[in-house]
């Protein structure tokens, strides 16, 4: 008996103590949310022990991306705590410019520890020099994807640059093509939600490496296939999905309009649309049709380089099978009818009437679901304090022509932050000439000394989205999160929302707007009277970790669907369409206006295999996506670079053997642009005529630049942005000097 009872309290004992442990745990672990440029907008979770952070894995609890982190975002405290993380502010000391070989990428004999107060002293003097001699205009700000956070990536620095009166940025280097194209249709970038493509019957990644690139959407589908699903996907390059599909459709660069307009021409020639669905929530059905007439399968296949009985098959099992359901990716967006390629993929599910199933319909991004959360954060009505109008717009995509050429003023500072734009900008060359200028005054706000840094004058330290508290949204789902605040800013770290308020200060700007707290803007960016966001605040969000936005019983199905905990959200069941006529314009007026094609337009890239410079330059150049970096986020690391070949051209055996290439070679890759120094790979990733290279650090390689050497500024059909998929090469082999 005294045996039992002491046995009962060295397990009450144990259990206390298990509790107590349990607890202490949970108190060091924060909820945070990925800010990185990537659909997932993944729930994580950080250990912190001592005020140091210690372990992230992703959190089980998120409906979405469910406990599991990508291998970049699961190594992410080597970022964190790497050894050549700036970590306080700093003056160039010598020349700009790229050092040369064996001095290190960090070259930190480039530069002078300073404090804050003299770093920002120096800028906001420059400014207001700048300002005095040639106008506010004279200064530039340039950013993009670095954070998706909604503050630090357009809050204060919007305010700052606003109320400074500075050129104006066009955000356009990524997605503008595309979004445009999908707002011409469904008017609001909304799409399907990935927990329903589990009950999709036919599913069709178009340009879309789900598996390397949105891999919390790879469960879902793999849940759908074990119940019989096909998965289709349609890209010029053999990509991790594409390996592990049902049905592979190699294509040709930039001719994803042409496909999607031979699809309609056997759907609609064959009577499998939903004619009921049509007339209801369509506008310019009559139209289309006559369009997709010119679009015969024989004729699609010699642009598309996929045949007419495959373009016929896939037109037949898409329409027949469902639900039936398309993750469309950016990659269709890239090239120089990027926007009407967009386009017409966002037509079929209309014209199948998909839209109404539990599992059909598109995703291409969900970002437009929380278009209004913020809209007071940036403040665009400052620029009427310092101009009186609003300020003049650069396109992103053409800085090397505006640092170059623009006049009225000339660009004399800029300003960059979240970004990276001597690896990632386009006419690699001119951009480099351009931040060369000893006139530029060039401030980076960063994590790491990057390829811009090489062009800076004063560099800033940033933080990691450890470091600060965010508003998260995302382009993959429709949750909303608040990242909290896991550890204090490593070394002299700050965010961007503490970056342009301090040089706010600097400036004299005395707006209350610049000095709200983070949690003030917080609640003042959830404060609005749209319905999506009824009951949503900061306390909500803090408690709950994730909140799906409150889309209402009319955009709600239940009826019909497979069980679910939470009905499915079916934003065009019933046509609710955000256009000007409420319904699918396969017609549009807007487009009209704009002297565009108001159904849709296809004709070859100006370079492509079908044009003219192809007897010159024979080889299309695809700019892909590395599973393991991040555009140039994450290649400076070496636990990321061990994951990754870089300095590699993948060209097919044909392509290869006319030129007497032989895998493992040092090729050179040129054209009119630019050349770059590349190692042959030669598999069966690409088709014959295409190439393929990855986008990494420009000074990750011998001669300090990267494959935007080839690039042009050229700008798309719609939305005005890059055509990186729209570039003709040669390629030869390298001789070296002996």
């Amino acid at each position: 008996m005294i045996l039992r009872v002491l046995c009962g309290l060295l397990i009450f004992r144990k259990r206390q103590d298990e509790a107590l442990y349990n607890q202490k745990v949970m108190k060091n672990v924060v909820h945070a949310a990925c800010p990185h440029d990537c659909p997932d907008a993944c729930g994580v979770l950080i250990t912190v022990e001592d005020g140091r952070a210690t372990k992230i894995k992703g959190d089980p609890a998120h409906p979405v991306t469910r406990g599991f982190l990508c291998a970049k975002v699961a190594k992410y405290l080597d970022r964190v705590y790497s050894p050549d993380r700036v970590l306080c502010p700093m003056r160039r000391v010598r020349p700009k410019g790229l050092r040369a070989a064996g001095e290190g990428a960090r070259a930190t004999q480039d530069w002078q520890s300073i404090s804050w107060d003299e770093a920002l002293a120096e800028i906001t003097t420059r400014f207001k020099k700048i300002i005095a001699e040639f106008g506010s205009e004279a200064i530039l700000p340039y950013s993009f994807g670095g954070t998706l956070g909604m503050l630090n990536s357009a809050s204060m620095d919007r305010r700052f640059f606003h109320r400074l009166g500075a050129s104006q940025l066009a955000r356009n280097i990524c997605s503008a093509a595309g979004e445009a194209g999908l707002e011409s249709v469904f008017g609001l970038k909304l799409g399907t939600e990935p927990e329903q493509f589990r009950h999709s019957r036919y599913i069709i990644a178009w340009a879309a490496n789900i598996h390397g690139n949105n891999v919390h959407l790879w469960p879902f589908i793999e849940e759908a296939r074990r119940q019989g699903a096909k998965l289709v996907v349609i890209d010029p390059y053999r990509t991790r999905t594409a390996a592990c599909a049902d049905w592979y459709l190699p294509i040709n660069p930039g001719t994803d309009a042409a496909l999607a307009l031979g699809l309609m021409h056997v759907i609609i020639g064959e009577k499998l649309y939903d004619a009921d669905y049509v007339e209801r929530y369509t506008v310019g059905f009559e139209q289309l049709r006559e369009k997709v007439r010119e679009y015969a399968p024989e004729r699609v296949a010699k642009w598309t380089g996929i045949s007419a009985s495959d373009i016929v098959k896939l037109a037949r099992e898409y329409a027949t099978t469902h639900p039936a359901v398309i993750r469309l990716n950016y990659g269709v967006q890239r090239s120089e009818g990027g926007g009407m390629a967009t386009r017409a993929v966002a037509m079929l599910p209309c014209i199948t009437g998909s839209w109404k199933e539990v599992g059909g319909g598109l995703q291409l991004s969900t970002s437009g679901a929380f278009a209004s959360i913020g809209r007071g954060l940036k403040r665009k009505d400052l620029m009427l304090k310092s101009l009186g109008r609003p300020a003049r717009t650069v396109n992103m995509v053409e800085l090397g022509k505006a640092l170059n050429t623009l006049d009225d003023p000339p660009i004399q500072a800029l300003f960059v932050y979240g970004s990276n734009p001597a690896a990632t900008c386009p006419n690699h060359n001119e951009v480099i000439r351009g931040l060369q200028r000893a006139d530029l005054f060039t401030v980076v706000h960063e994590q790491f000394l990057t390829d811009t840094t090489d062009y800076a004058d004063i560099v800033l330290p940033a933080t990691t989205f450890f470091e600060h508290k965010e508003l998260q949204t995302a382009y993959g789902h429709y949750f909303l999160q608040v990242s909290d605040q896991a550890i204090e800013p490593v070394g002299e770290c700050r965010s961007n929302v503490e970056v342009f308020r301090a040089l706010a200060e600097g400036m004299g700007f005395e707006d209350e707007c610049f000095r709200e707290s983070v949690d003030q803007m917080i609640d003042a960016a959830l404060d609005s009277d749209h319905p999506w966001l009824r009951g949503i605040d900061r306390e909500r969000l803090q408690r709950e970790a994730h909140v799906r936005l409150n889309f209402g019983e009319a955009q709600l199905c239940s009826a019909g669907q497979p069980e679910a905990s939470v009905p499915a959200f079916l934003p065009f069941a019933r046509g609710n369409f955000f256009t000007a006529s409420g319904k699918a314009e396969l017609y549009s007026e807007s487009l009209k206006a704009q002297g565009l094609d108001p159904v849709l337009h296809f004709e070859p890239p100006g370079e492509s295999r079908h044009s003219e410079q192809a007897k010159t330059f024979r080889l299309e150049l695809l700019a892909r996506k590395s599973d393991n970096f991040l555009n140039s986020t994450f290649s400076n690391l070496p636990t990321i670079q061990a994951m990754e070949d870089v300095g590699l051209l993948e060209m097919n055996s044909s392509d290869a053997q006319t030129r007497r290439i032989a895998d493992g070679d040092p090729v050179r890759v040129f054209n009119r642009r630019g050349d770059i120094l590349l190692k042959a790979r030669v598999d069966g990733a690409v088709q014959p005529g295409v190439v393929c290279a990855r986008l990494d650090w420009a000074k990750l390689a011998p001669q300090g630049r990267n494959i935007n050497v080839l690039t042009s500024e050229k700008l798309t059909d719609l939305g005005n942005s890059a055509t990186f998929y729209s570039v003709l090469v040669e390629v030869e082999l390298f001789q070296t000097a002996s």
